[in-house]
């Protein structure tokens, strides 16, 4: 039987969970002020739309209400997918004020650096701020005589908080309420490169000298097992974005810079690509070739080096005639060369070579990080 075709990756747009959170505030606090929360409510986003939420599970009374928005991602695979942003509501004695409380499966803040408070709830400045204005909105009078007090919670967040690096964050317990627009765009790398930035800053403000830079989950767990006596919070997964991580270490004075990596993207910095998704540039095999020159390999095998499209060839070539270590050393030293040209003077660099099962094949640069 013929396989049915993937779908293209589809382009529906979803909406973050501080854009759902301030939604179920908004439907709580009506709620409270009418005694029904409504099925559906309009809801200000931070980039200054509206759109109208459904709202499940609303209930109320004189004194308290609660209101939940499930997530819906849209077309962004996300593990926050189908949460339910619960928002629970209730008057204070403190005219003016709303106070933004987590609840369970919102994560708690243990470590300084990400611009929030220890101790208290993992709820983004911008979304803190959206919920506040929504409430704003549709309490205007109440506030005058009276505040309110808002607990965002997420049933099940701490099982959600796993399949995220929040712990790498020191945010524990749960998700983070996050989202800077409202909106989630699909497959947004825009997102992802905000968090490798995001990374290295906490590294950065945990007072840790290093940064370890890994393309993926496997080079990752090599990294680890090679630095034991590096801190968590110093790796941070670059994926295909190296100059927004280096730009990042640069500003926020990392000096040692470690890479962790397997030799199709090693090859790509080596090159000087910027950005080394596979898409975006084709692996320079005339480079490949050229170390393979470099370290000794017969004419004949870099000339078939040369004519392959990959630089796991020439890795295979290489561990074919016994030179695979020297062959990674030199890649490693290529990348080291291509990243101080880029960088002069500014990073100490080591750069260590795992093959495709998280084994290490070589590594170059500097040899004493102690963190």
């Amino acid at each position: 039987m013929a396989m049915a075709e993937r779908p293209a990756k589809g382009s529906r747009k979803g909406y973050t969970t501080g854009a759902c959170s301030a939604a179920a505030a908004r439907a709580a606090v009506l709620g409270l002020l009418t005694g029904q929360v409504p099925e559906r409510v309009d809801c200000l986003l931070p980039n200054g739309q509206t759109v109208t939420f459904n709202v499940l599970d609303g209930w109320a009374d004189d004194r308290q209400a609660g209101a939940v928005v499930e997530k819906d991602a849209g077309d962004d695979p996300d593990c926050t997918h189908g949460a339910h942003l619960t928002a629970e509501v209730s008057w204070l004695e403190a005219p003016g004020q709303v106070e933004l409380l987590g609840g369970v499966g919102v994560g708690l803040i243990t470590r300084p650096g990400l611009g929030l408070a220890v101790g208290g709830p993992a709820i983004n400045p911008v979304p803190r701020r959206n919920i506040e204005d929504n409430i704003r909105r549709v309490a205007t009078d109440a506030l005058q005589h009276r505040g309110v007090q808002v607990t965002i919670s997420v049933p099940g967040g701490e099982a959600m908080a796993k399949k995220t690096l929040n712990y790498r964050l020191g945010i524990v317990g749960g998700i983070s309420i996050l989202g800077t627009t409202g909106i989630v765009h699909p497959y947004s790398t825009a997102a992802f490169r905000a968090s490798v930035v995001q990374g290295v800053e906490v590294a950065a403000n945990q007072g840790q000298h290093s940064v370890v830079l890994t393309t993926g989950g496997r080079t990752e767990k090599f990294v680890m097992r090679e630095l034991p006596q590096l801190d968590e919070s110093c790796f941070v997964q670059m994926g295909d974005f190296l100059t927004p991580a280096l730009d990042a270490a640069n500003r926020c004075g990392i000096a040692r810079i470690i890479i962790g990596g397997m030799v199709g993207k090693l090859t790509k910095m080596a090159q000087g690509e910027t950005i080394t998704h596979a898409g975006r540039a084709p692996v320079d095999v005339e480079l490949v070739a050229d170390i393979a020159r470099h370290i000794g390999a017969p004419p004949e095998v870099c000339a078939a080096i040369a004519a392959q499209e990959t630089a796991r060839y020439a890795s295979e070539c290489m561990a074919e005639l016994g030179l695979e270590h020297d062959f990674h050393v030199e890649l490693a030293n290529r990348v080291i060369a291509t990243l101080e040209r880029r960088y002069p003077g500014r990073f100490s660099i080591r750069v260590l070579v795992c093959d495709f099962d998280g084994n290490k094949l070589a590594e170059a640069g500097g040899i004493h990080d102690h963190g």
